[in-house]
C-alpha cells in the first residue's frame, strides 16, 4: 500500500495509485448545497487535499473520480473557471511577501482572461478577472483559498511595525481588501471555499464580503477531513494487522494503541471520532508508533499567547464552555482558548445537551505530551530533561514510592533557573502550575486541579490504577498546615469507598530555594 505522505494533490494520488480515503459523497453534497463556505481544521489535517479534490471536480476531470462515490452521483461533469490561492508554500515574515504573492496570482489570471487598466488595487482587479472569466466561459467562477490565515499566523504577536502598523495588522488589512471582492462579484461566483486553522472574527478579515457559511462544526461535514474509525478499519485493516504482528500484540490491542495516540478529535455535537490523518498515515508507512504530527512544528504562537494570558493550561483544560467562548477567535492574548482549540491542541470531548456547553481537553496522547512538553520547556526552561524526569516520576507514582517521587520532584524544581521564578505575588500560583504541568505529562494518569469536595477544593489529585494521591500545597508555610487542610476539609471523602490506596500529601515550597522544603504524608 502506498501512503501519500506530504502529497496534497488529488490527481497525483489517484494517478500514482496512493491510498485515498473516499470523501467525495460529502464533497458532492457541499458543492450542490451552497456558495461560500469556510472550514477550520488543524494543520496537516487534509485541508489542502480537500481543496485539490474540489478543484479537480470543478475542472470536470471525470476520469480521476472513476469508482469513487461521486462517480455514481454526478451526471454532468461541467468545467468551470477555477481560481486557486494557496498560502502554504510561503513564509510571510518579510514585509511585502503577501502583496507579491497576490500580485503574482492576479497577473497570471489577467494573462488568461484579460485585465482592465481602470483598476489598480488587487481586489478590484480580481473582481474584474472573475467577471471576464464568467463572460468568456459562460460559467460562474470557483474560488478556492487554502490556509487563508497563514499570512496572519506567521506574524502573530511579532514586535515592530511598518509605517506605524504591525505586520500582523498590515497583512490582515491586505487580505480584507482582497477578500472584499466576493461581495462585489457575487453574480460571477459558483462556489467559494476558504480553509484555515483559525476563524478570525467578523470585524477583521471576513468583514469585507458576504459572510461565508462556517461548516467547521456542521455535523454533516465533521468528517470531511481526517479519518474515522470506520474508515480506519475499512481501508487500513491490513497495515494494522501487520503492525500488531510486528509488536506481538493482538489486532484489538493495536487498534486501542492507535486510538489513544492519534484519535480523539470531535468537530460537532454528533461526537464522531476523527483520527489525525498525518500521524496515522505516517505510523502505517513506517510501521512505528511515534509523535509525527507534533514533531512537524512547534506551536510558538500558542506558547506566546499562553505566556501573556490570564489563565494557564490547568484553568483551560477539562472544563465545559459555551460555544461563543472558543469558536470565534478574538485577537487578544488574554484569551488564548479559541486559538488553542482551533489549532487542534484541544478538542471537544463531550457535549452537555441541557446546558448546550462543550467539554474541551487534549484530543490524544500525542498532542497532550507534545504540547505540555513545549509549555514546560518554555515556562520553566529547566536544565534537567523534561522527558527523562517525567518517566522517572511516573515510575515512582506507579510503584507508590512517595519518597522517591519527592526526591525526583525536588531535584527537577532545583534545576529551574532562578530567574524563571515569578514575581512575589505570583509565586504560589507558579509552584502549583509547575506541579500540574509535570503531573499532566504523565499520560497514563488522571490529573485534576482544584478538585471539589463538600468543604472546598484540593490543589491537585492524581489517580493511577492502584493509587490516589491528594496534594495540598503551601508557599513559605508548613507541610503540617497543608496536610491538616486535607484532613479538616475532607478532601479524601470522595474516595472512601475506593479500592485503591489513598495517599494524602502536604507539600510546602520555599520561595527562597525554589523547591520543596516540607513534605508530609498522612
Amino acid at each position: 500500500m502506498k501512503y501519500p505522505i506530504g502529497i496534497q494533490s488529488f490527481d497525483r494520488i489517484i494517478e500514482d495509485g496512493y491510498v485515498y480515503v473516499d470523501k467525495t459523497d460529502l464533497i458532492y453534497s457541499l458543492v450542490k448545497e451552497g456558495t461560500i463556505y469556510f472550514l477550520s481544521r488543524p494543520r496537516r489535517f487534509g485541508k489542502s487535499l480537500l481543496v485539490s479534490t474540489i478543484e479537480n471536480y470543478f475542472l470536470g476531470r471525470k476520469e480521476l473520480f472513476k469508482g469513487l462515490k461521486i462517480d455514481a452521483m454526478e451526471r454532468e461533469w461541467l468545467e468551470y473557471p477555477v481560481f486557486h490561492v494557496d498560502f502554504n508554500s510561503n513564509n510571510f515574515l518579510e514585509v511585502g511577501t503577501l502583496e507579491r504573492k497576490l500580485e503574482g496570482y492576479v497577473e497570471t489570471w489577467e494573462r488568461i482572461y484579460g485585465g482592465d487598466t481602470a483598476w489598480t488595487n488587487l481586489g478590484d482587479r480580481f473582481a474584474s478577472v472573475l467577471k471576464r472569466a464568467h463572460e468568456q466561459t459562460g460559467r460562474r467562477c470557483v474560488v478556492l483559498v487554502d490556509e487563508y490565515d497563514k499570512p496572519i499566523l506567521d506574524v502573530l504577536g511579532m514586535s515592530g511595525n511598518v509605517d506605524g502598523e504591525s505586520l500582523e495588522s498590515r497583512n490582515r488589512n491586505v487580505l480584507k481588501g482582497f477578500y472584499s471582492v466576493f461581495k462585489a462579484a457575487d453574480a460571477d461566483l459558483q462556489f467559494v471555499l476558504l480553509t484555515g486553522v483559525t476563524k478570525f472574527s467578523q470585524v477583521s478579515v471576513f468583514s469585507g464580503f458576504n459572510q461565508p457559511k462556517d461548516i467547521s462544526m456542521d455535523r454533516r461535514y465533521e468528517t470531511l477531513c481526517g479519518i474515522t474509525q470506520e474508515e480506519l478499519e475499512r481501508y487500513f485493516a491490513g497495515p494494522m494487522a501487520e503492525m500488531a504482528d510486528e509488536r506481538g500484540v493482538s489486532v484489538g490491542e493495536m487498534r486501542d494503541l492507535l486510538k489513544r495516540r492519534y484519535d480523539g478529535y470531535h468537530f460537532s455535537k454528533k461526537m464522531t471520532d476523527v483520527y489525525n490523518p498525518f500521524s496515522l498515515l505516517n505510523a502505517f508507512d513506517q510501521q512505528d508508533i511515534r509523535d509525527y504530527w507534533f514533531s512537524t512544528g512547534t506551536p510558538t504562537y500558542l506558547i506566546h499567547l499562553l505566556n501573556h494570558a490570564d489563565e494557564g493550561l490547568d484553568e483551560l483544560t477539562g472544563k465545559y464552555y459555551d460555544p461563543a467562548e472558543f469558536i470565534d477567535y478574538k485577537a487578544t492574548v488574554e484569551k488564548p482558548l479559541p486559538m488553542i482549540y482551533q489549532s487542534g491542541y484541544l478538542t471537544i470531548k463531550a457535549y452537555d445537551m441541557r446546558r448546550e456547553t462543550f467539554l474541551l481537553d487534549f484530543p490524544n496522547d500525542e498532542v497532550k505530551k507534545g504540547f505540555l512538553t513545549a509549555v514546560v520547556g518554555d515556562y520553566l526552561n529547566p536544565r534537567a530533561s523534561v522527558g527523562g524526569s517525567v518517566r522517572d516520576l511516573t515510575d515512582a507514582l506507579d510503584a507508590g514510592d512517595l519518597d522517591g517521587f519527592r526526591g525526583l520532584m525536588t531535584s527537577f524544581l532545583a534545576s529551574i533557573p532562578y530567574d524563571m521564578r515569578r514575581k512575589a505575588d505570583e509565586r504560589e500560583r507558579y509552584f502549583q502550575y509547575t506541579f500540574y504541568l509535570i503531573l499532566r505529562l504523565m499520560s497514563l494518569y488522571t490529573v485534576s486541579v482544584e478538585r471539589k469536595s463538600s468543604q472546598g477544593r484540593s490543589d491537585c489529585v492524581v489517580e493511577t490504577p492502584e493509587h490516589v494521591y491528594i496534594f495540598e500545597f503551601k508557599l513559605d508555610g508548613t507541610a503540617e498546615d497543608a496536610l491538616r487542610q486535607i484532613e479538616e476539609r475532607g478532601y479524601a471523602l470522595p474516595y472512601e469507598s475506593d479500592k485503591r490506596k489513598v495517599h494524602k500529601i502536604g507539600v510546602n515550597f520555599s520561595s527562597e530555594t525554589g523547591t520543596i522544603d516540607g513534605w508530609l504524608v498522612g
